[in-house]
């Protein structure tokens, strides 16, 4: 509809704009022709010696020999001399004033018997040795005539543009209707989506649809993750709380000893306490969003540094930083907090006396954000190489973690692996002891 109002806008402007030019032109033809009509009477006409006046026998054009045809031509002199064609008969012509030799005039004028169009021009014609005759020839068209000419082309112009206009709305809806279709395919595949008939959006789209086509399966996957995550953790949870409920229930029916009775439930409710804690922190982890705000690490950093070392005060722990300005992470404040807290304290409770935190941005062409390298070491004991591989074992339930990384770790490596990141560990290079790497992609 808006196609089509500014077409019919823009249409009409040319037609006015068309008309207006064809006006101009028929009047400025009918201007020469008429100056034409005059110039011919001209020639044709003779003065004796007496200074009488003889207009030509044959008119310039046949009109003028038929009364009424509309085309009329008249003479006026001095001494009211006048003479006219056959056409001009009965006409009113009172309007006509003699010139000044060399003076003309054209323009329009209003009859009893209807408008006119008129040329004039003043003449002083010799007639040695009397003085010249002065002569004022005029040549007048009705204005049906001009008009009616009008008319016709104002009415094909017409018919042309609403032929051209329907045209180019048809053209429009057609191209309206190809350039829409791959937006009509993202609905079709989305309601695909929708019904589980499809895991994404995999269909061939144009390049101005790729970007919002790639973010839209990039959000569906992280829905996705993050459902499979929730239901993974609470089966989880359920897994990993049948044994300590089991030991809780034969206990308390056992008939036991009842102090060694309440020590064994508090080991296997602070033990429940822990699992909820951990499958807990892995559900909140939020993982790679399309649409993540920016949250800088700096300042994080230096809080959480601040807090371990008022913990680990008696140790005398020195932490330095290698943070890259303006470095930032793309996720959830919390898991940035969870990912360096677990990291750090890990550090802190293994060092001896220093930790090193680098923060890398690495950019990479073509992508809007850029990754990113986190690593915390430590001048501890380290990790040896033959236990590696043990330490970065999936850590779903309670008996799977490793001795010395608790909890912590296993958070570490759900939340690096939601933002499909990499962890790394191996020996520091500066310090001697473990170094945890972190390498999240660009996105």
């Amino acid at each position: 509809m808006a196609t089509g109002l500014v077409l019919a806008a823009f249409l009409g402007l040319v037609g006015l704009t068309l008309s207006k030019a064809n006006h101009d032109t028929a009047l400025s033809g009918l201007h020469d022709r008429l100056q034409n009509y005059v110039i011919s009477y001209l020639a044709g006409t003779e003065v004796n010696r007496f200074g009488k006046v003889f207009l030509p026998d044959s008119p310039p054009d046949p009109s003028f020999s038929r009364p009424g045809s509309g085309l009329y031509a008249l003479v006026i002199g001095e001494g009211g001399f006048r003479a006219e064609s056959s056409s001009a008969i009965g006409r009113d012509f009172a309007f006509l004033q003699p010139l000044e030799p060399g003076q003309n005039r054209f323009g329009r004028v209003e009859t009893r018997l209807g408008p006119l169009y008129y040329y004039a021009y003043g003449v002083a014609m010799d007639n040695p040795p009397r003085k010249p005759v002065l002569l004022t020839f005029m040549v007048a068209q009705t204005e049906d005539q001009f008009e009616g000419e009008n008319a016709v082309y104002r009415r094909t112009l017409i018919s042309m543009l609403s032929i051209l206009g329907v045209m180019l709305i048809l053209l429009q809806l057609l191209l309206l209707r190809w350039s829409l279709t791959p937006l009509r395919k993202v609905a079709s595949d989305m309601s695909r989506v929708e019904r589980g008939d499809s895991d994404q959006l995999d269909s061939q789209y144009p390049l101005e649809l790729t970007g919002l086509t790639e973010r839209i399966n990039a959000f569906i996957d992280t829905e996705r993750e993050q459902r499979t995550r929730y239901r993974n953790t609470l089966a989880d949870l359920a897994h990993s709380l049948k044994t300590p409920l089991a030991v809780i229930r034969s206990r308390l029916e056992s008939a036991g000893d009842a102090p060694s009775m309440r020590n064994d439930v508090l080991d296997q409710v602070r033990r429940m306490d822990e699992l909820v804690a951990y499958q807990l922190a892995r559900a909140a982890t939020s993982g790679r969003q399309p649409f993540a705000t920016a949250v800088p690490i700096a300042g994080h950093a230096e809080d959480l540094v601040q807090s371990l070392e008022k913990v680990y005060a008696a140790k005398n722990v020195l932490c330095e930083f290698d943070i890259d300005d303006g470095a930032v992470f793309y996720g959830e404040q919390g898991d940035l907090l969870e990912l360096m807290g677990n990291l750090l304290e890990n550090a802190f409770k293994w060092a001896s006396h220093r930790v090193l935190l680098v923060v890398k941005l690495q950019p990479q062409a073509g992508r809007n954000r850029p990754g990113l390298w986190l690593s915390v070491e430590d001048d501890g004991p380290g990790i040896p190489e033959d236990k590696i591989e043990k330490v970065l074992q999936r850590g779903v339930r309670g008996d799977e973690r490793v001795q010395g990384h608790g909890i912590g770790l296993s958070i570490v490596q759900d939340i690096v692996r939601a933002y499909r990141g990499e962890l790394q560990v191996d020996r520091s290079p500066e310090f001697g002891g473990a170094r945890f790497g972190v390498s999240l992609p660009p996105g």
